[in-house]
């Protein structure tokens, strides 16, 4: 079974194919190809592929996205980057897909009315769901009738007790859908997988913490292999302050700028996803790499913006931690988490006093898939690689396996 995995984001298209075969393998195979569209540029995006050992780049008209995944879907089948014959060997395609709100807790075959529920719930991901439209869209346009799956970001999270769901507002806009429902559920379940592996313990015997911290950043609390608890809520704006996402901040500043400088919803929603956050304590950046050479410069407001990312890094991991009521692990995960020694390190340091000893040359040394605590620590620390797009091939495979 060939499958196709299409992870459309609101600034980049990372697709993989897989082969796989009548049984899943416990490791993320090789894919058969990678290619990754970033789109951050004003005019032009970069289409990065990756094949037969050769690496390509393509610049691609920005204003012109499906087409740009037609583009990137025809160097499977052409050139020296060619993995594959003709396009009709694909078996299936999975999307990520960031919101699938009550109705989708599971990965589900992608139809009209899937696509339709995607839609509605744009208001709540406006970035991300109509990127992975798009993604669909044009899966359908350069495939055809091809099975679609759709794997949500949120139903990882389905089962958090009602007491973390719901908001302590009037019950009747929970019964509307107000509700939290969390966010980077593929990575986060993933990752608990993986330490189980990492730790050699069954998962359902597991409390564990998972730090998904990239541009976008939450923490999930996951006991016995089940998300209890996360720090995104009803949208992913909730929790830990992010690149350009301000995180969580006292609900009446919003209508105190509302009323006191007529501020309307389009742009306070700019302000708090796109001009908040290290970006905007900082005023540099939102990317950590940069935030830290202005530190290293004596900047004082990119100090100011790191150590507020700390703190509520570590106040966050501590409402995790009572959630769960102790820790077998800690996992850092992501961008920053798999790559800033110096996050990790300040993070654990708070946790001391239970008895999490990180082993500070383990933690430089860039481990990936290991654990970086001490011999004597009582708490483990994992640095672990997320797999996001093998994660979603294997729901694809799950899924179109039990159809047959």
């Amino acid at each position: 079974m060939k499958v196709l995995v299409l992870n459309a984001g609101s600034s980049s298209h990372k697709s993989c194919l897989y082969e796989l075969t009548e049984t899943l393998p416990q490791r993320a195979p090789k894919p058969l190809w990678e290619a990754d569209i970033d789109w951050t540029g004003t005019t032009e995006g970069i289409l990065t592929v990756k094949a037969n050992e050769v690496k390509i780049e393509i610049k691609l008209d920005a204003s012109k996205r499906e087409r740009g995944i037609a583009q990137m879907l025809a160097t499977l089948v052409e050139g020296d980057t060619k993995a594959i014959a003709q396009l009709s060997e694909i078996d299936v395609v999975g999307h990520r897909v960031v919101h699938g709100g009550n109705e989708y807790t599971q990965a589900t075959r992608i139809t009209p009315e899937v696509k339709e529920a995607i839609a509605r719930l744009i208001p709540l991901a406006p970035a991300h769901n109509t990127a992975h439209l798009q993604g669909i869209d044009a899966i359908e346009q350069v495939l055809g009738d091809i099975p679609q799956v759709a794997v949500f970001d949120t139903a990882f999270h389905a089962k958090i007790p009602l007491e973390a769901a719901v908001y302590p507002i009037p019950y009747e806009w929970y019964e509307r859908g107000i509700r939290r429902y969390g966010f980077h559920g593929i990575g986060h379940q993933y990752c608990a997988s993986k330490a189980a592996q990492l730790l050699d313990k069954p998962l359902e015997s597991l409390k564990l913490i998972t730090c998904h911290l990239g541009n976008g950043c939450s923490l999930a609390a996951i006991k016995n292999g089940i998300s209890i608890d996360t720090t995104m809520g009803f949208t992913p704006l909730e929790g830990l302050m992010m690149g350009s996402r301000s995180g969580s901040i006292d609900p009446a500043i919003l209508i105190y700028l509302m009323r006191e400088y007529q501020l309307d919803g389009d742009r306070l929603d700019k302000m708090l996803n796109q001009e908040s956050g290290l970006k905007g304590v900082s005023g540099i950046s939102s990317d950590l790499r940069a935030i830290k050479a202005a530190i290293a410069q004596g900047n004082d407001r990119a100090q100011l913006a790191f150590d507020i990312y700390i703190h509520r890094l570590r106040s966050s991991i501590g409402s995790m931690l009572a959630s769960l009521g102790g820790l077998d692990a800690l996992v850092f995960t992501a961008g920053v988490g798999e790559h800033q020694a110096i996050v990790r390190e300040k993070a654990c340091e708070a946790f001391e006093f239970l008895g999490l000893k990180l082993d500070k040359e383990k933690n430089v040394d860039r481990a990936v898939d290991e654990n970086i605590a001490t011999s004597d620590s009582t708490v483990n620390v994992l640095v672990i690689h997320t797999e996001e797009n093998w994660a979603i091939a294997q729901e694809c495979w799950k899924l179109i396996n039990s159809q047959v």
